[in-house]
């Protein structure tokens, strides 16, 4: 796995045109792509380049983040008996389908690294260097934190082309969707935000 900066920072900032940078997604039941079933999304940068997000809610199998900093020799084995508190109740995530090796942490605004970190909205920032997974690790870090492996990309225009054909509803986002411990429970959770009952949501929202 590489941490890495991904130049997402081009994107459109007139907020007047409807760009969803700091919403999240909420995939339709009915949604078609397994991927993506029952996910919901962080929208980190849309414009008229394309979407890129993290999904929040998908926890990946069998990694900790206490044992991908010893992966990544953050630190050595020996030293994970002295991790603070907080690195170990980070959760590592499946961030999306496109470039599964690579780990994005979505994060805090309480820490900022010049030209790696990227402010999105709402205090919520995201950055993609070993560097933060260093300051987690000796509990110099962002207060709230959650690694992502891979991400979700939408070509120009795709995004769009998926909420009117149903596929996605979106609401604002807030820091337990996100940052929150209980992953299984955030796709209710966003629904609800937006007034929405699971048990009465049917697949052909939005049809007349």
């Amino acid at each position: 796995m590489r941490l890495v900066r991904k130049s997402w920072d081009k994107k459109e900032t007139n907020g007047s045109r409807g760009y969803l940078d700091g919403q999240m997604l909420i995939a339709m039941p009915a949604m078609r792509d397994e991927r993506f079933a029952r996910s919901v999304i962080y929208v980190c940068a849309h414009s008229s380049e394309g979407a890129m997000g993290i999904i929040v809610n998908h926890p990946a199998a069998n990694i900790s983040f206490p044992d991908l900093l010893v992966q990544l020799e953050v630190i050595p084995a020996a030293d994970l008996i002295q991790l603070p508190p907080r690195a170990g109740t980070v959760k590592v995530l499946k961030g999306g389908p496109v470039e599964t090796g690579r780990g994005f942490v979505l994060h805090s605004s309480d820490f900022f690294i010049e030209n790696s970190t990227l402010p999105i909205d709402e205090g919520i920032c995201l950055t993609a260097t070993l560097d933060i997974l260093k300051a987690i690790a000796r509990g110099k870090g962002p207060a709230s934190a959650v690694l992502a492996l891979g991400y979700a990309g939408w070509a120009p225009g795709q995004l769009e082309t998926e909420i009117q054909d149903n596929g996605w509803l979106h609401c604002p986002a807030d820091s337990e969707l996100i940052f929150g411990t209980d992953t299984e429970q955030k796709y209710e959770m966003a629904l609800r935000k937006i007034g929405i009952d699971l048990a009465m949501l049917s697949s052909e929202a939005g049809h007349a």
